[in-house]
């Protein structure tokens, strides 16, 4: 759920590591290939025929076992992840399910497919996506009418476009993100009415304009479920869904029942620490609070195949699961887009809609292959290393699709204008996804630069090929890119003066582009032009300690009047006050990165707070600033180097207010 805010320094490589493996962890006990017992009532079948498509290996259960045997314990222990579960259906049959590594660590023990829980964060949306789709058939909502018309609190209009329920399912309804209380461990859920009247957050896209994935918008449509079905959301699922479905072992109620609490997989950082983590309180629980088992995961996948029935109950007609599954937007012709509720993941000649899901120690990906009638669950209980277990579980769902899915790469020649386009799209782009009220500074320091190289090719910073260097991209058609020696494609998008607006690419979910950042806000001007004004600031400060320290050692006093020297003074507490502000904020940054409370659980909010005050105090010290430079240059006798060094000193304060003013480093706002 939160795949995109857990390590916030490094917002946007997170999101697109791809399939690289993390290092190797400290030495661990291997873990154990044993499959968990299924039992009887799972009606787990093994398919002994080989695909129509005629791939290389057939999808069996039998050689499903033999690939993730041999691949997942190894991953797990790479990756340092406890344990996971991974569950495959084809044709309206579960084919494999079957637990990995540990869902206690002390214990040791194995995680049951039909009996061990896991937390599946944002994959829960699709069940509340579903739910939309009921009503939506049953003819009480309607896509295409405003989210006001369903609520007892008004969203207003922006730019006079209302939010409907497309756009929320096609994740387009224009809000900021924001990740404040998105999960807590004190063991209180917040109340969603309350929450959703409390957490609205900002609008900075019309809706329906540009794709920026939002967990508020989804626990909008949650409640208005709630409010249509006259049902509390909890009891509507368990109802429509998870009775029809036989989902016994799954629910949005946290904490959980007493009877699957006993049943939740523990959760960890690192396998290695050993170290057990509290349960985890999502909000908005409609948008990633479901716990559920690989078994229970598998019915509903088998449902969304089969036209909406399983086992001959119906959650959904064959046309409105067909409708559910039909492409609804993309932010570039070709390249994957939303569905309703589902995004696409094309891939390896196949047509596949799917929805990952994290929390912070929970790892989930679920994947529906229509025409092959495949559906593939997977989750994992830890964090690992350097990403482990997102980088595992897309490692995983890759060779899958390369092992029965194969399909060669082409490599169309490349553009005869490769070197002049590559010009043009090199530059800074910013995620679509980003909040801008309260940490505008963080996501402008997450700004990823695309580099034109001399062979005409493009090299992207922030994405990373297997190796782990940056992927490098040939264009093969006007502003389309093939990864060079990979299978991904990145999209560029321009307005109609030529000027580029954004870039897509299939290396990560659909769920964000990336919009062209110019002038003084791209992040080479703020690191150029802020790290010269940091530095000159705190030469000033020094030169100033020093020369107070020399004039106090021999006695002597500034060649200057008293007005003068109060104005001096004024002027250096002002670089004291800009330069603790700038400092504070890169310091709350980097803690920020490293310690996901301060984000997720509010704990950043007093130092929001202390720096927007300094804010206000450096930007008063800039006026001073100026004000005592403009005095030295009416001042006679002063010399040629103290005005030049005054008037530097004035330059960069100027910047800096205009930076602080910029990323809105006085704007009060909380809701991050």
């Amino acid at each position: 759920m939160n795949r995109y805010v857990k390590c916030l320094a490094s917002l946007v490589a997170t999101c697109i590591t791809g399939l690289a493996m993390a290092q190797v962890p400290p030495p661990m006990q291997p873990a154990p290939t044993t499959p968990a017992a299924v039992p009887a009532s799972a009606s787990v079948t093994v398919d002994s025929t080989a695909n129509a498509s005629g791939q290389l290996h057939a999808l069996t259960g039998a050689d499903l076992s033999n690939f993730f045997d041999g691949l997942v314990p190894f991953a797990l222990q790479r990756g340092d992840v406890a344990g996971g579960v991974i569950s495959v259906v084809k044709d309206g049959k579960v084919l494999f399910a079957k637990g990995y590594g540990y869902n206690n660590l002390k214990q040791r023990t194995v995680p049951s497919p039909a009996g061990t829980l896991f937390r599946i964060g944002s994959t829960s949306k699709l069940f509340t996506w579903t739910a939309v789709m009921q009503l939506v058939q049953a003819g009480k909502l309607n896509l295409d009418s405003d989210v006001n018309d369903y609520l007892d609190f008004k969203i207003p209009p922006f730019q006079g476009k209302p939010i409907t329920l497309r756009n929320l399912l096609t994740q387009s309804p224009g809000f900021e993100d924001t990740a404040r209380n998105l999960i807590a461990t004190d063991g209180k859920p917040v109340n969603l009415e309350h929450y959703l009247k409390t957490h609205l957050p900002a609008r900075i896209f019309p809706p329906g304009h540009v794709v920026a994935y939002s967990n508020y918008g989804c626990g909008l449509a949650g409640y208005i479920v709630q409010r249509v079905s006259g049902q509390s959301f909890d009891d509507y699922v368990e109802q429509h869904l998870f009775k029809p479905l036989d989902m016994q072992h799954s629910t949005f109620r946290q904490p959980l029942p007493a009877q699957l609490a006993r049943l939740m997989a523990d959760s960890y950082d690192k396998a290695s620490d050993g170290k057990l983590q509290p349960f985890e309180i999502v909000d908005p629980a409609p948008a990633g609070a479901m716990s559920s088992t690989a078994l229970d995961m598998a019915h509903f996948m088998i449902a969304q195949l089969q036209g909406g029935s399983y086992d001959g109950n119906s959650i959904l007609s064959p046309a409105t699961t067909t409708l559910m599954h039909t492409p609804q937007r993309t932010d570039a012709p070709g390249m994957n887009g939303y569905a309703l509720g589902f995004y696409q993941e094309n891939s390896h000649g196949q047509t596949i809609i799917g929805h990952a899901g994290d929390t912070d120690y929970f790892h989930t990906d679920l994947h529906l292959m229509l025409d092959a009638d495949v559906g593939v669950f997977m989750s994992f209980n830890s964090a690992g290393n350097e990403g482990g277990a997102e980088v595992i579980r897309a490692g995983i769902f890759n060779a899958f699709l390369d092992r029965y899915f194969p399909v060669a790469t082409p490599q169309p020649p490349t553009v005869a204008t490769a070197k002049a386009d590559a010009a043009r799209v090199a530059g800074w782009y910013l995620s679509s996804r980003r909040n801008d009220s309260a940490l505008r500074m963080l996501y402008a320091l997450t700004q990823t630069q695309v580099s034109a190289l001399p062979d005409g090719t493009i090299q992207t910073a922030a994405f990373m090929n297997p190796s782990g260097a940056p992927m490098h991209w040939r264009e093969v058609e006007p502003l389309k890119y093939q990864q060079v020696d990979g299978p991904y494609h990145l999209d560029f998008v321009a307005a109609a003066n030529g000027d580029i607006r954004y870039w897509v690419t299939d290396s990560l979910p659909p769920v964000m582009v990336f919009q062209a950042v110019t002038g003084l806000h791209t992040l080479g001007s703020i690191e150029l032009l802020g790290t010269l004004s940091l530095l000159l600031l705190l030469a000033t400060l020094l030169s100033w300690l020093c020369g107070w320290l020399v004039r106090r050692h021999y006695g002597r006093r500034l060649a200057l009047n008293p007005k003068q020297r109060r104005f001096r003074l004024w002027s250096r507490l002002g670089v004291l006050a800009l330069f603790v502000t700038l400092l504070g904020w890169l310091i709350l940054m980097v803690s920020m990165a490293s310690d996901q409370s301060l984000l997720l659980q509010g704990g950043a909010t007093p130092w929001l707070y202390l720096l927007y005050a300094l804010g206000v105090l450096a930007l008063l010290g800039v006026v001073l600033i100026v004000h005592h430079t403009v005095r030295s240059w009416m001042t006679p006798r002063r010399g040629r180097w103290v005005l030049l060094g005054e008037t530097l000193l004035a330059l960069a304060a100027i910047y800096l207010a205009w930076l602080i003013l910029a990323l809105r480093m006085i704007s009060f706002n909380v809701h991050y």
